[in-house]
């Protein structure tokens, strides 16, 4: 069974989702640790009280990203996982940490890229008057959300729908996708291929745009 590690951020609402699916069966892997860069990350608790071993690697404790991203380095290569999983991990990474983990380093973005890469992506969906929205998981490159599309979900963008609605339906979906993007990883599905992945012996989801209704 491959292992993996998440990293945090906040609540981790996605990193939920992953322990849930790993406890129920659903997703084949072990959930070897939960780490963040923030001491007062809600989402350590919630990892520890399911029996995952948590740790802190504080960003403010180092004086520049690549010392910072060299600590993280150490922290999750002692556990050893096969992927690393970015949920709500909230720091722009260095060329090298990105690098050493190519592709097996992968991150799920609320829009669907390359639309509204970075932040205050509702709000800016909601300004430019898109009617389709949603949520990409990516592998992760030196370009800011911009790595390789494994899996995204569509929501409607509906009248009278503010940032905060807007984001409650995204992240339905974004507490769908990722689990499954972590199985195919995990059932070796995945496979880069000059920068596009193919998945293999896709018949349980034909297309990588997936919509609310055929998600499951």
């Amino acid at each position: 069974m491959k292992s993996i590690v998440i990293l945090i951020s906040g609540r981790g609402s996605n990193m939920v989702s992953l322990i849930n699916a790993a406890a129920d069966g659903s997703l084949p892997v072990r959930v070897a640790a939960v780490l963040s860069n923030r001491p007062d990350a809600k989402g350590l608790q919630i990892a520890a009280a399911a029996g995952i071993a948590t740790q802190v690697v504080d960003h403010t404790l180092f004086n520049d990203r690549e010392s910072f991203d060299a600590a993280m380095t150490a922290a999750i290569d002692s556990f050893s996982p096969d992927l690393v999983v970015l949920a709500g991990f909230m720091r722009i990474l260095s060329d090298g940490f990105v690098m050493h983990y190519v592709g097996r380093l992968i991150n799920i973005h609320p829009s669907l890229l390359p639309s509204f890469p970075g932040l205050h992506t509702h709000q800016r969906a909601l300004d430019e008057g898109v009617r389709i929205h949603g949520c990409t998981v990516h592998f992760v490159t030196p370009a800011l959300d911009h790595g390789p599309i494994v899996v995204q979900a569509a929501v409607p963008v509906i009248d009278g729908d503010d940032a905060a609605t807007l984001a409650a339906r995204v992240l339905t979906q974004e507490h769908r996708i990722y689990p499954l993007a972590v199985r195919w990883f995990a059932e070796g599905r995945l496979r880069l291929n000059g920068g596009r992945v193919e998945l293999d012996a896709p018949q349980d989801h034909a297309s990588s745009l997936i919509s609310p209704q055929a998600a499951g």
